[in-house]
């Protein structure tokens, strides 16, 4: 799959991790960012010849449109975070292990 495909379906799928994100659908978050860090490894050892500008900026459009997408998803993960690692560590010792 050429880069540029892989690009406009990382996108997508970025955008369907910030709508996971911001239901609080943290199983589908995850395995959509399973899905898209398979693409990012395909992406990554793809070996495509230089593209033309006009797809250069392309994609350059879709990696930046990615990057607002997660920084939107952690704006939404990163508290549910730390109200995890509060109630972890409100826990005695043991308990986690026992659940």
């Amino acid at each position: 799959m050429n880069s540029l495909i892989l690009l406009e379906n990382m996108r997508q799928i970025a955008s369907d991790m910030v709508e996971a994100a911001r239901a609080n659908d943290w199983d589908r978050l995850v395995a959509l960012e399973q899905t898209v860090a398979a693409m990012r490894n395909s992406l990554a050892a793809n070996d495509e010849p230089s593209s033309s500008p006009a797809e250069r900026a392309r994609k350059f459009d879709l990696m930046k449109q990615i990057i607002a997408d997660d920084a939107e998803v952690r704006r939404h993960v990163e508290p549910w975070m730390q109200q995890v690692k509060s109630y972890l560590g409100r826990l005695p010792a043991g308990t986690a292990e026992n659940s």
